[in-house]
């Protein structure tokens, strides 16, 4: 009797292990476990998602356990879907070096990566913010990788500071205490900017955004993360072309998620308060380069002043459908990093105005009721 309570008990979790593996998802559950096509949570922090030929593909941080925190021991993952709820693994896109004197070398700290498309070289094109191994975050340099392939692999191309020896584009309307003067610089973050003028820009927390003419842009956290860079890339969009704004300059923003509505450019942040959850905050524009007006939290409700506890990384415009993008960001979990969760939620607009809102359980026909 006992050996066939055993055998049951192994059929039955058997039979609940597949059933788990292969159910299929038709919401999103904020902040909970997101099991991929294996049951295994998924494992893409810090990313951004592409939309190919009819799938999205989801591009992020590879965590580890064991202790590891934000080290990048394996590389960037990526994952696809044709619904946005159910994700298959696609493996690493990317991986980190055994070659220890590799700017990727394993070790190294390897955030927010985001994969584009170019239409002219029709190469994949992946940025990142990249430390080199064993120096904290000193080196705060940008990384680019190609593919001939949307889920890869990659091949690591250059790491390097942005626009070395380039003063910034000022858009028309900007205020002349916001223009760099490196005689005699104003502030903290203009100090850093001109420290940092003959070597390059830095950059850390980053997205790219390819806009409806085809160019695209690196929008970056620099200047001690004082201050965020928008900088136009080449046309092949693995370098950059030299010209770049800064945006509100000396207010400290990361995680820039940047998107476009109605000719409006968007830009929702945060600030910087290492792993700790802050209030977002979001920026419009009717140029990439600004002027960028500065709104407050576009986040209500309870929780609103952490984001929900949350930090963004992206927003997703949901094709095939008006007027719906999802704010994506990640629930941090630096003591177990593998464990970070992932909170999407719907953007409500009000004319030119946004607004997010908790939910804890939402699918995509919240689009439909208008």
């Amino acid at each position: 009797m006992k050996l066939f309570n055993k055998v049951k008990y192994l059929i039955c979790s058997l039979l609940l292990s597949v059933l788990t593996v292969h159910a299929q998802r038709s919401s999103f559950t904020p902040g909970e476990i997101w099991p991929d096509d294996k049951g295994v949570h998924i494992n893409a922090h810090g990313g951004g998602i592409l939309y190919q030929k009819g799938k999205y593909y989801w591009f992020g941080e590879h965590k580890v356990a064991g202790g590891a925190g934000n080290k990048a021991m394996v590389g960037v993952h990526c994952y696809s879907s044709k619904d946005l709820y159910n994700w298959k693994d696609e493996g690493i896109a990317l991986k980190v070096s055994e070659d220890t004197i590799s700017d990727i070398a394993k070790g190294c700290i390897l955030e927010r990566p985001k994969v584009v498309y170019n239409k002219k070289t029709k190469k994949y094109v992946m940025w990142f913010h990249l430390e080199l191994r064993g120096q904290s975050y000193k080196a705060a340099r940008a990384g680019v990788a190609t593919s001939n392939n949307v889920n890869g692999p990659y091949t690591f191309i250059k790491s390097y500071r942005p626009n070395a020896g380039i003063m910034p584009f000022y858009p028309t309307g900007t205020p002349e205490e916001e223009k760099v003067n490196c005689v005699n610089p104003k502030g903290r973050s203009e100090g850093f900017f001109c420290r940092d003028l003959p070597g390059g820009q830095m950059a850390r927390d980053m997205t790219v955004f390819v806009d409806d003419d085809g160019k695209a842009y690196h929008i970056f956290s620099s200047e001690e993360n004082a201050t965020l860079h928008v900088a136009e890339l080449t046309d092949d969009y693995t370098g950059h072309t030299g010209k770049f704004s800064r945006v509100y300059p000396g207010k400290s923003t990361e995680a820039p998620a940047v998107f476009k509505r109605n000719g409006v450019y968007y830009m929702i942040g945060s600030g910087t308060t290492g792993w700790a959850p802050n209030p977002a905050r979001w920026f419009s524009a009717t140029s990439i380069y600004g002027p960028w007006t500065y709104h407050g939290n576009p986040c209500i409700g309870e929780k609103a002043e952490i984001t929900f506890g949350g930090q963004s990384t992206h927003v997703l415009p949901v094709q095939g459908k008006k007027d719906a993008f999802i704010f994506i960001a990640d629930k941090w979990t630096p003591k177990d990093a593998i464990d970070g969760r992932y909170l999407w939620l719907p953007i409500k607009f009000n004319g030119n105005n946004m607004e997010i809102s908790w939910k804890e359980k939402w699918d995509l026909t919240t689009f439909d009721a208008k």
